[in-house]
Parts: structure tokens; C-alpha cells; sequence
């Protein structure tokens, strides 16, 4: 096998969890070119993988939107002449997709089985998302050896993000903290008020300097949390790459966030990370990196399975992890 494609999922947390599918695809395979098949917003995380030869961008919502436009990615997947295709996301539309690009062998857990060769039998809910994935290849009879979830950034990111700490007042031999404020979603953010106490106990208690990361729509609510605590907090959110953020959380002393991408981005480099969970079980999601992980999550009885109750009004599953919780967290990383 000498071509593989891989088709893959859609969100940038199970895109790092994908990222054990490649490595095991290129151990037993070592001399194979590996392809993948994803989403725009999965891409620039897909490039940080050491074992993606190739990224193929499917467009759903934009340029492959329209029947003849997905025609044209079919043909260009014909002209790869791809030796397999593992399918990581149930779609029949990806799974059709690769019986339409004539790939002989097509591996995966999709909802119409006349479309695969080999099709996966489901797992069960409760298993970690790396699990998951790893499944389509056991399932094909690969072995996997290793489950543990792998990005590298570049000699130059971390060059650049240098820069940018020392403009921002941080020393290059200065301790620092990142608190990750952000999530895809309202219900699995901890509380603002709870950042701002620990930001402040973090550097008072600890002199940790603290750095706020984060996206640009991020920037205005980083900004007032910082402000809020008086420390002299640096916000980085808007203004940092996704290699000089994996830069920035591996030379962090502690990256703590919920249960969100950055989470995942930074334990995946080798970073030292606390989650806090609520709605979401640390056993499916968990951070699977290479770094210290502690998981700070309370079974309040309504989080037994994972939550996705988007209209809860008082969200206690993350207001019962206390700053409290935390600190004592980050004394069990640093010890």
C-alpha cells in the first residue's frame, strides 16, 4: 500500500484526536504517501502532523458546494489513484466520494456499508474519540502501538513567538502560566469571574506571569478578564500563529483551559495541562498528549453521559470545579 488517503473530521479537538491515525498508518507503512481529506477549518491544525505527506481541502460550503463543483474533487481524488481510503467521519457523502474516485479499498465506519470494502462495526459511545478513530484501522487489521496524540511546530515559530513575548514584557526565562478562556460553545466555558481570582493567585502566590491566548474574537474578552485582575496580564489572543500557539503553550510552566481545542493543541506538543470538564466526560474527550495532564471534573448527576443541553441556565457541572480545585492542580503539575 503505497497511497493512502484519509478522510477526516470536522473539528479541530478531533482533529488532534485523528492525529494516532496517521502515525500508525505511517509506521506500518512507512515508505506510503499519506493523504488527508478535510474540512478548511481542520487544515492549518492537519499541517503541524509529522505524518501528513499531503492535505486535500474539501470545501463543503464554498468551492465544492454546488454537485459539479464536488464532481471536480471526485476527479481530482480519481487522478490521486489512492491505493485505500480510510474514512474517519460516518458521512456517506465522504464514503461515496471515495467509491465514486474508484479507490479499491475503502475502510470505515460509514452509514451505507455498500460503499465500504470494509466496513467498521460501530463502537460504542463511551470510548475515547483517539479509540475511535484507531478502530477504522484495527479494524482493517493494523496494529496500533501507539495512541498518543502528536503536533510539532517549527524551529521558526518559536523564533517568532520569542519576539512577541519579549514586546509584550515577557521575559524569555520568565515563568508563565496560559489560561485558555475560550470554547466552541457557552456551556463548557468556566466562569469569567473564576479566571480573573485565579489569574491573580496564580502570579501572587506563584509569581507566575500570565498569558492570555486565544483567537481575535477572543481579544475583547481577554482583555477585560486581564484588566480585571490587575497583574499585568499579556494578551496574545488575535495575535499569535497556530505554530507560535503550540510554541507558546509547550514553553508554558501550565496550560489550563476547558474542554476546547487549545487544550487538546497543547497537550498534543508536549505541554503540562489542567482541564476543566462539566458537560463533556474526560474519558471521551481527555486530553491523549504527551504532556502532565491533571482533569478537574464534578459528577453533579446530570453529567454522567455527555451533556449537550445547550439551554442550561445555571451550567453547575463547570461552576463546581472551584479555583481552589485549580490551584491545587497546578501545585500536583509543578511537584
Amino acid at each position: 500500500m503505497n497511497n493512502i488517503l484519509v478522510i477526516n473530521v470536522n473539528w479541530l479537538g478531533d482533529a488532534v484526536f485523528s492525529t494516532p491515525v496517521f502515525k500508525a498508518l505511517k509506521k506500518t507503512y512507512p515508505q506510503a504517501r499519506i493523504t488527508c481529506l478535510c474540512v478548511p477549518r481542520v487544515k492549518e491544525v492537519l499541517r503541524y502532523c509529522p505524518y501528513v505527506d499531503k492535505i486535500i481541502v474539501y470545501d463543503e460550503r464554498g468551492k465544492h458546494q454546488m454537485p459539479w463543483q464536488k464532481w471536480n474533487l471526485i476527479h481530482y481524488l480519481k487522478k490521486e489513484k489512492f491505493d485505500a481510503a480510510f474514512i474517519l467521519h460516518r458521512s456517506m457523502t465522504r464514503a461515496l466520494f471515495a467509491l465514486m474516485a474508484g479507490i479499491p479499498l475503502r475502510i470505515g465506519y460509514g452509514k451505507t456499508k455498500a460503499l465500504l470494502t470494509h466496513p467498521v462495526a460501530m463502537n460504542a459511545d463511551n470510548i475515547h474519540r483517539c479509540d475511535y478513530y484507531l478502530k477504522v484501522l484495527e479494524g482493517y487489521g493494523i496494529k496500533v502501538e501507539d495512541r498518543l496524540c502528536e503536533l510539532r511546530f517549527k524551529a521558526d515559530d518559536m523564533q517568532n513567538l520569542d519576539v512577541k513575548l519579549i514586546n509584550a514584557g515577557v521575559g524569555l526565562k520568565e515563568s508563565y502560566v496560559v489560561l485558555n478562556t475560550g470554547g466552541n460553545w457557552d456551556l463548557k466555558r468556566w466562569g469569567t469571574d473564576s479566571f480573573i481570582i485565579l489569574a491573580k493567585r496564580l502570579n501572587k502566590e506563584f509569581g507566575m506571569k500570565i498569558v492570555f491566548p486565544g483567537s481575535a474574537k477572543d481579544k475583547e474578552s481577554c482583555q477585560r478578564i486581564a484588566q480585571a485582575a490587575g497583574i499585568g496580564a499579556v494578551v496574545l489572543a488575535g495575535d499569535t500563529s497556530l505554530g507560535e500557539s503550540l510554541a507558546l503553550y509547550k514553553r508554558a510552566v501550565a496550560v489550563i483551559s476547558a474542554d476546547s481545542g487549545p487544550l487538546h493543541l497543547a497537550h498534543s506538543v508536549g505541554a503540562d495541562v489542567i482541564g476543566v470538564f462539566g458537560p463533556t466526560r474526560p474519558e471521551i474527550t481527555g486530553p491523549r498528549g504527551h504532556g502532565r495532564c491533571q482533569i478537574l471534573f464534578k459528577d453533579i448527576g446530570c453529567n454522567k453521559a455527555p451533556c449537550y443541553l445547550l439551554t442550561c441556565t445555571n451550567n453547575l457541572c463547570m461552576q463546581s470545579v472551584t479555583v481552589d480545585d485549580v490551584i491545587q492542580a497546578f501545585k500536583k503539575i509543578r511537584s
